[in-house]
C-alpha cells in the first residue's frame, strides 16, 4: 500500500488538483471495505475490497505484456467470492476498448519463500504446467460478465494446511493490454497481426513460421503496432481497478474446483511440458479462415471448432462461462450424453461509451445452473465447441471455458444467482 500511495503522490503532485484527486480516489478505492449480509445460516458476511493494480504506460500502438507479483489481495483463511475489474485512467476514469484493448488479464496463486523461490499453485486443470492455471481471467468482456460464486459455495484460500512451512501465499497479475490509439487498423491490432506488427521472431527470439499470420507470437511486450501516418500522441497512465469479495472460511462453505478448458487442446502431455508447442497440449489460440476461401459459405459462414476433453474429476457445476476474441457467435459445452451443461454467449456493444463499445465483445452470458442440478463424473467425456463468423479472416481468436465444480451440493437449493444486498461500512 505505501508503494501505491507513493506512486499516485509522484503521478498526480504536479497540481493542487492533481492532490485534491490523491485524496480523493486513494480514501475511496484503497482504505474502503464494506460488507453485505451473506445467505449463510451462520451470519457470515460478505466483505468486499477495490485495489489497483501496478501502473502501466501505454503510448499509441503500444503493448503492455507482463506479469506483476505479490498484488495487493486479500488474506487470511477465506472463500473467494467474486472478483471483478475494469480498466481506468490515473484519475479513475473507465478507459473505453477502442482505445486500450485489454487482450486478457489473468490473477493466480502462488507460494514464496524468497523472490526466488516460487511455488505456482494452479487451478484443477486441464492444461499442461502453468497454461491456462489462473483462479481468474477476462479481456474485453470484463465490464458485463459476472462473476459471482452463489452460497453457499466459495474458492477457498489461505488454508495454512496447504501453505508449506516456510513459505507466504501470494498472488500475481498478468495482463496484456493494446494501446489502440492512432492506429492504422484497430481489428488488425487486437487480433495480432504480424504484418501490422512488423516481426519475423516471437518473444523469445524463434523465427515466426511464414503460415502463422497473427496471435501472440507476434503481440507481445514492447512490440508496437502499426500507427496512421502523421498521429502524434502522448503516453498516459492505466490500471486495472480490481473489487475481490469474500467471507471468512468455515465449515459451512463448500469449497469449488476451477477448470479451465481450451477448445485447442490436443490431449498430448509431454513429460516435464510446462509450454506451449504443436506436440503440447492447450496451444490457447487459433485461426479463423474466412469462408470464402474454405467454401463454406452454405452454413452460414460460421466456424465451427470442436474438441473433446475428459474430466478428471467430477461434481457439481456452479458456474460456467466462455472467452471469445472478436468474431465470436458462442460456445456450447456438452456432456458424454449430449445434453448441454452451458452455452456461453457475447454481448456486443453498440455505443462509444465505456462498456458498450460498438462491436467489442463487451461481456458474456454466464451459466449459474441451481446446485446439484448438473453433475459431470470423473473420467467423463467432454464436447467443447467454439463458433465463430468467418465471413473474414480472424487470427489469435481463443475458445476457452471456464467452471466451478463443487464435489458436493448442499442441502438448500437455490434457483438464481444470488442476490445483491446493501452494504455497511467498515471503516480502516
Amino acid at each position: 500500500m505505501i508503494l501505491l500511495l507513493e506512486k499516485w503522490q509522484k503521478l498526480l503532485s504536479s497540481s493542487v488538483t492533481g492532490n485534491m484527486v490523491l485524496v480523493l480516489v486513494l480514501s475511496m478505492l484503497a482504505f474502503d471495505v464494506s460488507c453485505t449480509q451473506a445467505f449463510l445460516e451462520n451470519g457470515n458476511r460478505i466483505k468486499s475490497r477495490t485495489f489497483l493494480s501496478p501502473e502501466f504506460i501505454m503510448g499509441p500502438g503500444s503493448v503492455e505484456s507482463k506479469t506483476y507479483y505479490d498484488i495487493d489481495f486479500p488474506r487470511g483463511h477465506i472463500a473467494l467470492k467474486s472478483f471483478n475489474a475494469e480498466v481506468v485512467d490515473q484519475a479513475g476514469n473507465p478507459v473505453p476498448l477502442f482505445e486500450t484493448y485489454f487482450h486478457h488479464w489473468l490473477v493466480g496463486k502462488y507460494h514464496e519463500h524468497s523472490t526466488s523461490d516460487r511455488n505456482f499453485s494452479r487451478n484443477s486443470g486441464l492444461c499442461q504446467g502453468q497454461i491456462l492455471g489462473q483462479y481468474f481471467g477476462l479481456g474485453s468482456e470484463t465490464r458485463k460478465t459476472a462473476t459471482d460464486i452463489p452460497d453457499p459455495f466459495g474458492i477457498e484460500i489461505g488454508n495454512p494446511a496447504e501453505i508449506p512451512e516456510g513459505y507466504q501465499e501470494k498472488w500475481y497479475l498478468d495482463v496484456h493490454a493494446i494501446e489502440t490509439r492512432g492506429v492504422e487498423d484497430r481489428l488488425g491490432c487486437i487480433e495480432c497481426r504480424c504484418d501490422l506488427y512488423n516481426v519475423t521472431n516471437d518473444e523469445d527470439g524463434n523465427p515466426i513460421k511464414p503460415d502463422y499470420k497473427g496471435g501472440l507470437q507476434c503481440c507481445y511486450g514492447e512490440t508496437r503496432c502499426k500507427l496512421s501516418r502523421g498521429f502524434q500522441g502522448g503516453k498516459r497512465s492505466i490500471f486495472l481497478r480490481y473489487t475481490v469479495k469474500w467471507i471468512d472460511w468455515d465449515s459451512s462453505v463448500i469449497p469449488v474446483e476451477i477448470f479451465t478448458l481450451d477448445v485447442t487442446d490436443t490431449g498430448k502431455r509431454l513429460h516435464g511440458s510446462t509450454g506451449i508447442s504443436p506436440e503440447n497440449g492447450c496451444q490457447i489460440e487459433y485461426a479463423v479462415e474466412s469462408c470464402t476461401a474454405t467454401n463454406a459459405a452454405g452454413n452460414g459462414c460460421v466456424d465451427i471448432k470442436r474438441n473433446n476433453l475428459t474430466m478428471p474429476t467430477g461434481g457439481y457445476v456452479i458456474y460456467a462461462v466462455a472467452h471469445q476474441h472478436v468474431g465470436g457467435i458462442g460456445s456450447t459445452l456438452y456432456g458424454q450424453d449430449g445434453n448441454i451443461i452451458c452455452t456461453s454467449k457475447p454481448i456486443y456493444g453498440n455505443g462509444n461509451e465505456a462498456g458498450n463499445e460498438d462491436g467489442y465483445i463487451v461481456g458474456m452470458s454466464t451459466c449459474y445452473p441451481e446446485p446439484g442440478s448438473v453433475k459431470i463424473t470423473a473420467g467423463e467425456n467432454l464436447t467443447l465447441e467454439s463458433n465463430y463468423n468467418s465471413t473474414n479472416n480472424h487470427t489469435g481468436v481463443m475458445g476457452l471455458f471456464y467452471l466451478h465444480i463443487a464435489k458436493q451440493a448442499p442441502n438448500m437449493t437455490f434457483s438464481h444467482p444470488p442476490v445483491q444486498a446493501s452494504f455497511c461500512s467498515i471503516s480502516s
